[in-house]
């Protein structure tokens, strides 16, 4: 697995898994972003992490499938 989308309230969380995952969103991110994406501090939409699983998906990356969100608290 090289990136994961975790449900996080209504957002999901990116969080990568692998070098692989790091390298392909050091490729797809500004800079100075690089540290909160590496430490799995970013969270996106549902419609942004289904658009980022798409595209890394088909740049070859094995990302977890998206979960579904989980019922508001």
């Amino acid at each position: 697995m090289d990136l994961r989308l975790l449900a996080d309230g209504l957002s999901y969380r990116l969080t990568p898994n692998s070098i692989h995952g790091i390298l392909w969103l050091q490729t797809h991110f500004e800079s100075q972003h690089w540290d909160l994406l590496a430490d799995g501090r970013v969270t996106v939409s549902r419609s942004d992490a289904e658009i980022l699983w798409q595209d890394a998906t088909k740049g070859g990356l094995t990302v977890a499938p998206l979960p579904t969100l989980s019922p508001s608290r």
